[in-house]
């Protein structure tokens, strides 16, 4: 069709039309309110003391009207100014969130929050100004959830097993699916589950729509401190411990990936394996899995366990595994 020039091209300004909508995120927030599980007063009443770095984008406009519904009256922000230029990498990783651990340690603030650009995934910061791990984001906000309304949930197949033990706990069933938010959404409406998201810190409560959601996971969250009675640092002590290791090997390019990820499958047919995206093997309280990418010669090799040195020892052996294999 581009080759015969077989369209009508028309240029932006004869090109359908916008309409501007005033008070979107406000209406947002008071769907937020209207949660059954969202106590505002609680929070109002808790008196917390919030830090959060907006990485001078949306959230510099969204979260402080979230936080001043909620009734947080000191907050402390940083990066805050919707500038569009990024004070440091937006990915919210440990390593990029220096500046909030500090503000929250030097401002002794009950909590921190850090969002991506679009608001969507939400990282923690302890009242010790140590990272809560993102990986933890959705299984704290689900370990609140699950207290009051016991069911299913979902996450995607490299994310913590720390969210599957705390819904086996409350008599739920977890689900993994294929890596990607639409991938979460379309097990959790399978499934029927009542939270979800990912463990890069993405929220999916399907109470309020079906997509990652960084200030319901606040609200969630702020809710689940108050009620607690708890300091950060107690609530992420009471969670499953679990670190994951990530790794990448560099292939041949060439590489036939689907025959290598067929006998990684064989070699551990022995053991329970989930192949929708990749292959993951779980053994007993940990896993590892391999994806392989579909733009370059890559393999990621992601493995969980109890501690960093098991996490990284699973790694390496699957690895070594791959270059046995790839040697011959």
């Amino acid at each position: 069709m581009a080759d015969a020039s077989a369209f009508n091209f028309v240029t932006t300004d004869k090109l359908g039309k916008y309409i501007p909508v005033e008070g979107a995120i406000r209406r947002h927030i008071d769907a937020i309110l209207a949660l059954n599980l969202v106590d505002a007063e609680a929070i109002r009443k808790a008196g917390f003391k919030v830090a959060f770095d907006a990485v001078n984008s949306t959230g510099g406009i969204a979260l402080p009207m979230l936080l001043e519904a909620l009734g947080v009256r000191q907050v402390i922000g940083i990066n805050a100014e919707p500038t569009g230029v990024f004070a440091h990498n937006p990915e919210p990783l440990p390593e990029h969130l220096t500046e909030l651990c500090e503000t929250v340690r030097r401002e002794k603030a009950d909590v921190g929050f850090v969002v991506d650009p679009d608001v969507d995934r939400l990282a923690l910061i302890q009242e010790n100004g140590e990272p809560f791990v993102e990986e933890y984001t959705l299984v704290s906000v689900a370990d609140y959830v699950l207290q009051h309304t016991p069911g299913n949930t979902v996450s995607n197949l490299s994310s913590t097993r720390a969210l599957q033990e705390v819904t086996e706990k409350y008599g739920g069933s977890y689900s993994a699916s294929a890596v990607g938010e639409v991938n979460v959404v379309a097990k959790m409406k399978e499934t029927g589950a009542i939270i979800g998201g990912e463990g890069n810190g993405g929220v999916i409560y399907p109470a309020l729509h079906y997509g990652r959601d960084a200030l319901v996971g606040i609200a969630l969250f702020l809710t689940q401190l108050a009620h607690s009675g708890k300091k950060c640092s107690e609530l992420r002590r009471s969670y499953p411990e679990f670190v994951i290791s990530k790794n990448r090997m560099d292939l041949t390019p060439g590489t036939d990936v689907d025959t290598l990820l067929q006998h990684v499958k064989e070699k551990y047919s022995a053991y329970p394996i989930i192949d929708v995206d990749g292959v993951r093997i779980n053994f007993d309280r940990q896993w590892v899995h391999l994806r392989k990418s579909n733009t370059e010669p890559i393999i990621r090799i992601y493995a969980e366990s109890g501690n960093a040195a098991d996490a990284d020892a699973l790694a390496k052996k699957i690895i070594g595994d791959i270059k046995s294999y790839l040697s011959k």
